[in-house]
This record gives C-alpha cells, sequence and structure tokens, in this order.
C-alpha cells in the first residue's frame, strides 16, 4: 500500500544472558500508514515498549535486534549506523516517553530544549526557532505559551509537562510519533486533553502515531486500529472498533473481558487466570496456552502462525481448519 509509512517485518529482539538468550520480541509483524493511530497493548512485559525501542533504534546494550526488518517511508532502518539513525530519530521519528521528566532537562528553559531541537533538525535561525517553539507549545494547548515558553520544566504541571514532550517530538515536524504510555498517572480529564492533541496531530499533519498502552479505555479512544501482544508476539491485530466488539484470539477476549462498561450486568469482571510467563520460562507451542481455556493438544506443542481472519490478523491455532480439532 502506497500509504504505509511504517512497516516492521518479523522483528526479533534478543538478550543475551548466562542462561541463554532470552527473546523479548519474537517475529512481529506490522504496519502503521500516515494519519494513522496504531494502538499496542498487552499486560506489562509483552513487549510494547521493547518493540518501539526497536524501531527508534533505543535498545538497551546488551538487547540487539536479531532478526526482522524495519522500514520508514520504504527506506530500511534497523540496519543503519549510530550517527545515521540518531539523524532520523527526531526528525522522521519523534518520541513521547511516560514520565515527561525524564526527556526534559530540569536545569534548561523549554524555549532553549524546544529551539536547540528544531534548530538541530531545521533550517532556521534563534529567532524562527523560538517563533515555531511557541506555536508549537500553542498548538498542544499550553495557556500563554509566549510567556511560559521561559519557563524551567518544574514550574509545569504533570499534564502540562506531557504537552511540552509532545510539543518536543513535533519540533521537526516527524512522519512517525512514537508514544509510550502517553497518559499514565495523568488524570482522566488531562489523559482526554492528551489523547485529544494526538488525534489533532494526526488528522491535521498526517503524522503516524504508535500508541503504546496497557489501558484499552485510551485505545478504544484514540487508536484507529490496535495490535495484541502477549509474551513478546503478535496475538491478534486489527480495527479497533471489531477487536473491542468481537475479540477472536482468547487473550484479547479476556482483556475485553475485564474492561467494566456501565450496561452490564454480572457481579464480577472476567479473569484470565494466571499470569504472562518470564522471558527465561515461555512455554513451547502457544505462550498462552497455559492460560487459554480453549487450549487443545496442538497448542502445546506449536506455535500459531498469524493468519488473516475477517479482515483482521489473528495467532491462534482455533481458526486453522487444518489443525483445530
Amino acid at each position: 500500500m502506497s500509504d504505509v509509512l511504517l512497516s516492521v517485518r518479523d522483528l526479533v529482539v534478543e538478550f543475551p544472558t548466562r542462561k541463554g538468550v532470552l527473546t523479548a520480541v519474537d517475529r512481529v509483524s506490522f504496519d502503521i500508514s500516515k494519519g494513522e493511530v496504531l494502538g499496542v497493548v498487552g499486560e506489562s512485559g509483552a513487549g510494547k515498549s521493547m518493540t518501539g525501542s526497536a524501531i527508534i533504534g533505543l535498545i538497551e546494550p546488551p538487547g540487539h535486534i536479531a532478526g526482522g526488518s524495519i522500514h520508514i517511508a520504504g527506506e530500511r532502518i534497523d540496519n543503519l549506523p549510530t550517527e545515521a539513525m540518531r539523524q532520523i530519530r527526531g526528525k522522521r521519528i519523534g518520541m513521547v516517553f511516560q514520565d515527561p521528566l525524564t526527556s526534559l532537562n530540569p536545569l534548561y528553559t523549554i524555549a532553549r530544549q524546544l529551539t536547540e531541537t528544531i534548530r538541530t533538525h531545521l533550517d532556521m535561525d534563534e529567532r524562527q526557532a523560538r517563533a515555531r517553539a511557541i506555536e508549537l507549545l500553542d498548538n498542544v494547548g499550553i495557556p500563554a505559551a509566549s510567556r511560559r515558553i521561559d519557563d524551567y520544566p518544574h514550574q509545569f504541571s504533570g499534564g502540562m509537562r506531557q504537552r511540552v514532550v509532545i510539543a518536543l517530538a513535533l519540533c521537526a515536524e516527524p512522519e512517525l510519533v512514537i508514544a509510550d504510555e502517553p497518559t499514565t498517572a495523568l488524570d482522566v480529564s488531562v489523559q482526554s486533553q492528551i489523547i485529544d492533541v494526538l488525534k489533532r496531530m494526526c488528522a491535521e499533519q498526517g503524522t503516524a502515531v504508535m500508541l503504546i498502552t496497557h489501558d484499552m479505555g485510551v485505545i478504544a479512544e484514540a487508536a484507529d486500529r490496535v495490535a495484541v501482544l502477549y509474551a513478546g508476539r503478535l496475538a491478534e491485530i486489527g480495527p479497533v472498533r471489531d477487536v473491542i466488539k468481537d475479540a477472536k484470539h482468547p487473550y484479547t477476549a479476556g482483556l475485553m473481558g475485564s474492561i467494566p462498561t456501565l450496561t452490564q450486568d454480572e457481579d464480577r469482571l472476567t479473569q484470565i487466570p494466571g499470569s504472562m510467563p518470564r522471558l527465561s520460562e515461555i512455554p513451547t507451542g502457544c505462550a498462552f496456552g497455559p492460560r487459554c481455556p480453549k487450549m487443545f493438544d496442538r497448542c502445546r506443542s506449536e506455535q500459531p502462525a498469524v493468519r488473516p481472519i475477517g479482515g483482521r490478523e489473528v495467532a491462534c491455532h482455533l481458526y486453522d481448519p487444518a489443525l483445530a480439532q
């Protein structure tokens, strides 16, 4: 498809240890189109943030990309030298981290941090960069941006700092923004405002967003499609509305059943028994098998392939007629 901006194919991320090689991301594939928000959801340890770190080239050693490929606008970026990747990071790919204080230097004013980033990637002088920075702050909803730009990070609230981080990620007009838990620890009203900023950015600038979160409410509100990860593997990917209303993978169904609604009559929410396995203890076959209420013999011995099912992709033996019992 000509509008595909990011293409990830069979991505593998490994961490060598004394006890062997741990696979944090196991042959994950997906695309993100221009102007699209892809939500990436799963429990802690599912590989969401690691996938984002691999795309932006920020995996902590000794972790490394051991297989697959990552393309942005048709250009392969996973095998680029460090300096070349540094040029892409910030210019073509922006990053919004969970904790804005990790992205902002407490010793520098917001003005200095924004203008330095702008001038690094765009051909602007100091005056033009400052005007651009004020415009960005205004666009993300910072009141009195022309005055607040000279404040320090500690003078902003948590929600306002997160808006500043989004402005920082947008400085160089990137084609893709990776937002890693951008609304965690924020009030619900502030979460809604941050989501509105991301959605408006997609609509007005055609920016693609990879939205990493564990909050299905945020996914339902902001994303066009959702990818569900489990133990470093893709369980299901498809349009948000379809996945929420009719989850195909048993793990996705469990996630959806754990979300409270205003209309449900049940006294208790659905609970997925057990917990996600450690990377060193992922079972043979389907990683979700030991927790799955629909597991059969094939699940214990063979890892399910990702296959198309009604407009989405699902990794489950239940949907392979040749394998299901």
